[in-house]
């Protein structure tokens, strides 16, 4: 009994080693593992987070027609200020449409208009839901006011062109903030893509309102939609490559099953009408028509793809632990 009180674990040669002695390797005592390493998993492999209760025609559409309304009102101002009238007044009524419907679907979603009035009780910065309905509060009536004055021409041009600028400003804000608010949640596929959400949803966002464009406005007048389409096509096809590169395992609703069905069917629609609009849409009217609802389509498609890949990534709960479990590992060895 005395002699083990004189056992030190520390690897002093000058002690006599014991039961519980750590031998001295390369200089240094080696150490032990007292409690065996953790294995994280879900009870029964049960999710670990509750699925997103959002319904997807309520959000899903809410997240491609605020888009479109936002990137419609951008190539609107463009088109107001370089004289191509029926190019502008396409994009301005696309654009108060497209607000329309998004608010329509997210007071849907929210249950009555009241829960929407309450939001504009506080300005919160560090809440994209409270900054988002504070976004489309600005940006509504100027996108209204721009498409009245176009549609009914009357002794305001003034009035005209501040409201059609405004609400193009207002523009990309509203068409990257819903990128924000469903990457500030807990479902791994938004929130491990947070870097490039918004990048995809703004190249989504320009795709469908170059649509509307090419859809809608002589050939004369086509030339800023066919630019912002190839333009808005590559930026989502970087930013969507970027995020599954990045991702790793949590990317594999983005690939798989309905939703990866959904991008790649939303991907080939884009570049399909990018590639049309720009070469054979330059001097066919019918083209151009194709090219304009091709990429209008594919921009549906990757909205709701997005979607479905948030809601699948919530239901397995591989993509909730193993994040966690590489992210520990990861600290264990820069501890080392």
């Amino acid at each position: 009994m005395t002699g083990l009180t004189d056992v030190r674990l520390d690897g002093d040669p000058a002690l006599p080693p014991g039961r519980d002695a750590v031998p001295e390797s390369l200089g240094r005592p080696r150490e032990r593992r007292m409690v065996p390493r953790a294995d994280f998993g879900s009870y029964y492999g049960l999710p670990v987070l509750n699925e997103p209760t959002w319904q997807a025609h309520d959000i899903g559409g809410y997240l491609f027609l605020g888009g479109l309304a936002g990137a419609s009102s951008t190539l609107a101002a463009a088109a107001h200020l370089t004289g191509r009238p029926r190019l502008a007044r396409a994009c301005k009524t696309a654009a108060l449409c497209g607000v329309t419907g998004s608010l329509y679907a997210l007071i849907h979603d929210l249950g009555r208009p009241g829960r929407f009035l309450n939001m504009l009780r506080v300005f919160k910065v560090t809440s994209p839901m409270s900054v988002g309905t504070w976004i489309l509060t600005a940006y509504g009536p100027q996108a209204g006011l721009a498409a009245a004055t176009a549609l009914v021409p009357g002794p305001w041009p003034g009035v005209a062109r501040w409201a059609t600028v405004g609400a193009g400003l207002l523009g990309p804000a509203l068409a990257t903030y819903t990128a924000v608010l469903i990457s500030d949640t807990a479902v791994p596929a938004w929130h491990g893509g947070y870097r490039e959400m918004p990048f995809l949803f703004a190249g989504s966002a320009a795709a469908s309102a170059a649509g509307i464009g090419l859809l809608a406005a002589p050939l004369a007048e086509a030339a800023p939609a066919r630019r912002a389409a190839v333009a808005g096509v590559a930026v989502e096809l970087a930013a969507a490559a970027g995020m599954k590169h990045r991702l790793g395992t949590v990317a594999e609703p983005l690939r798989r099953g309905r939703a990866g069905r959904l991008l790649r069917l939303g991907q080939a629609l884009s570049v399909t009408g990018a590639l049309v609009g720009l070469t054979a849409g330059r001097r066919s009217r019918r083209a151009a028509v194709v090219a304009g609802a091709a990429l209008l389509a594919g921009s549906v498609c990757t909205r709701f793809g997005v979607f479905e890949a948030g809601t699948a990534s919530a239901r397995d709960p591989r993509y909730t632990v193993e994040p966690q479990r590489a992210r520990l590992t990861e600290e264990e060895d820069d501890t080392q």
